[in-house]
């Protein structure tokens, strides 16, 4: 049996009260799986940036996780850009998660802010200067929608990591061979980092669709047909955790050492999946005189 694999979780801040029961919820279920590390997100477009400090401070505080902080290039100078990541390493944070970040909403792409960072690349490289983080990046296995290529892809990557990250997280993909391919143009383009696999347990079939159609993911024909039934026959849920058990265990078989869960705040199916992979909760029994 392959050796339980590391993990860490992704979630996101929230904006109403019942959001923020949800969240904690989501942190108090998964802390004892003892992570790695948690991430924090930015809203689309960075609007969530003083919710996701306030969330990075609180988990980090009342939890004792290892939190990393997502900072994007999103409508912000590179000095305003640049506080927010000195208010982080002031409350103690040392690990980042550097992104380009999506379009505000209501733009079609991403356009530089005309005193910010242009791009991921020159995020990283002031991130570095200041010698105060760890700095991950985001990855690809399936080309970005703005991406000329494949390649293209993969030499991105590549020229964030040279520029001083020492990870790089993926997006998620629906099938173990997306990532292993992946993870075969990576080593034979010079990248050394670690490539961890990001992993969308689906709780919504169509909702995972919907996030497939926005980054680039290709969704298989067969797992179309097999939640169309699933739904039909009320076992969604059965379907959904099999899938995730397997495309993990599949990933771990060869040699994937660390799984990032994107939670969306909904924990019971990463807390599922974790427990099938032999993750469980660290527990000390006491020794009774």
């Amino acid at each position: 049996m392959s050796k339980a694999p590391r993990i860490s979780f992704e979630f996101f801040p929230p904006q109403t009260l019942d959001a923020s029961f949800r969240l904690w919820e989501t942190v108090q279920m998964l802390a004892p799986l003892s992570p790695d590390y948690v991430s924090v997100t930015y809203g689309a477009g960075g609007t969530t940036r003083a919710l996701t400090h306030e969330a990075v401070r609180t988990i980090g505080q009342n939890y004792g996780l290892r939190v990393a902080a997502h900072l994007t290039c999103v409508d912000a100078t590179r000095e305003e850009t640049l506080a927010i990541a000195e208010s982080y390493a002031a409350a103690g944070v040392t690990d980042i998660v550097a992104l380009r970040g999506d379009a505000p909403k209501g733009a079609d792409r991403f356009v530089p802010h005309p005193e910010g960072f242009a791009n991921t690349v020159e995020l990283v490289e002031a991130l570095a200067r200041t010698g105060k983080f760890n700095i991950a990046v985001g990855a690809y296995p399936e080309p970005h929608p703005e991406a000329a290529s494949a390649q293209a892809d993969v030499d991105w990557l590549k020229r964030k990591i040279d520029a001083g990250a020492s990870r790089a997280i993926t997006q998620f993909f629906f099938e173990a061979e997306t990532f292993l391919r992946f993870r075969d143009a990576c080593a034979a383009a010079g990248i050394n980092a670690p490539i961890v696999p990001g992993i969308l347990p689906i709780i919504s079939w169509e909702g995972a669709k919907r996030f497939a159609a926005r980054c680039g993911a290709h969704v298989p024909p067969t797992l179309e047909e097999g939640f169309a039934h699933a739904i039909r026959d009320g076992r969604e849920e059965l379907l959904a955790l099999t899938q995730c058990t397997v495309l993990c265990d599949r990933l771990v078989s060869e040699g994937v050492e660390e799984l990032h869960f994107y939670t969306l705040n909904r924990p019971h199916m990463t807390r599922d999946v974790c427990h099938a992979l032999g993750v469980t909760p660290q527990v000390t029994l006491e020794k009774v005189a």
